[in-house]
């Protein structure tokens, strides 16, 4: 079991880093999911009934790993999915992953619960930016927020659409995890023995959910659960209409996350989004659901080369990705897979959990023959 950062060769090394230094209820925050966790695990256990079919002597000393992303060219077929309350894991936060994320060129999402202002995030890097925006109830929130981000320069927006209510997460049940963290006599002694934490959390920025500080208390000044948020403050009255009129109203580039259904991916490309998220929340929301990977093919048969399509969730290696790509994918993303590295040291952490996969990539399309990521297809993998 690695020590040290530079003893993390792979994402489980993160993982078992990061659960070092986070106190309990919030190392089990990002790694919980719902209920019995059987679509968390099946999120990446999809990838093992898939095997890759490799080419030789392919010529493979100078690979290119782009891919183009909603009219962004980006240096790596995968990019850092919007997570919320990152400064809760590591006191750098989104700050950590959006440089980290620039320094490879990547695509970087920041979360409506964001702990960083958007405004922040434009003045410190350059490369392309997305802004995952959650429906509330309250209509002046949604089109502040919307305004904030036009206002940073984000590029992207994602709508998060299979939040209507929130997942009955378990874990977070049992540990008590709140957002800020609740004092009890449990959750003292969790943050008592990770000191270093304790001390950052404490004596640092003060934690708040920057893009709703100003409008709303859940999550900023009381002690609440994300479920209960969901639940609470989001609109479960959403329907296509308001999508459309959203998507209208931002007037740049507009994905959705959380499509699992070939008939809504159908309904996407019919409103015009320019790319959908595979994804189901990491498996966060409703438990028994499919997992991404498995749902690829059955969407890319019904809006291939009609609409964007990326596979969100489930990441854990570099061979992960390039089958999803064979099977027809635009690009990866994933959350767990840098949020362990930012746990575990900030943004050195999630440089070299991104790091790793580019490492990852780059030999596995050379054992593939392959020198463009665009050289994946159909034939080049197995069902088993």
């Amino acid at each position: 079991m690695p020590r040290s950062l530079k003893n993390c060769n792979n994402f489980q090394d993160l993982k078992d880093l990061a659960r070092r230094r986070l106190p309990g209820p919030i190392f089990h925050y990002i790694d919980g999911a719902a209920e019995d966790e059987t679509t968390y695990q099946r999120n990446t256990e999809a990838f093992q009934d898939v095997d890759l079919v490799p080419n030789v002597l392919a010529g493979v000393e100078n690979i290119d790993m782009s891919v183009e992303v909603m009219g962004y060219k980006l240096g790596l077929p995968i990019f850092c999915s919007p997570t919320a309350l990152q400064r809760l894991f590591h006191y750098q936060g989104e700050r950590a992953v959006a440089k980290a994320a620039e320094k490879f060129n990547t695509l970087f999402g920041v979360s409506s619960l964001g702990t960083v202002k958007l405004k922040d995030i434009d003045e410190l890097i350059k490369t392309p930016k997305m802004f995952q925006f959650y429906f509330h109830k309250d209509r002046g929130l949604n089109d502040s927020m919307i305004s904030m981000a036009q206002e940073a320069n984000f590029e992207i927006l994602t709508l998060t659409v299979d939040t209507i209510t929130g997942g009955n997460r378990e874990r977070d049940l049992r540990t008590g995890f709140t957002t800020p963290p609740k004092l009890t006599p449990k959750s003292i002694f969790q943050f008592g023995i990770k000191p270093a934490w304790a001390l950052n959390y404490l004596f640092r920025e003060k934690f708040e959910l920057s893009q709703l500080s100003s409008h709303v208390n859940e999550g900023t000044n009381i002690s609440i659960s994300v479920g209960d948020y969901f639940t609470n403050m989001l609109d479960q009255s959403m329907t296509w209409d308001d999508v459309i009129e959203l998507k209208e109203n931002w007037g740049r580039k507009f994905c959705l996350k959380g499509i699992m259904s070939p008939r809504d991916a159908r309904k996407a490309v019919e409103m015009k989004a320019d790319a959908i998220m595979v994804s189901n929340h990491g498996g966060r929301q409703l438990d028994g659901g499919r997992s991404p990977f498995d749902q690829l093919d059955e969407i890319l048969q019904e809006v291939g080369g009609e609409i964007e399509v990326i596979l969100d969730g489930g990441i854990q290696r570099g061979t992960h990705v390039l089958k999803a790509m064979a099977m027809g994918a635009t690009a990866c993303s994933g959350g767990r897979m840098y949020l362990f590295g930012l746990a575990a040291a900030g943004q050195e952490g999630v440089e070299k959990a991104i790091g790793n996969m580019k490492n990852e990539i780059e030999r596995d399309m050379k054992l593939m023959g392959i020198k463009k990521i665009s050289e994946l297809n159909p034939s080049m993998i197995r069902f088993r």
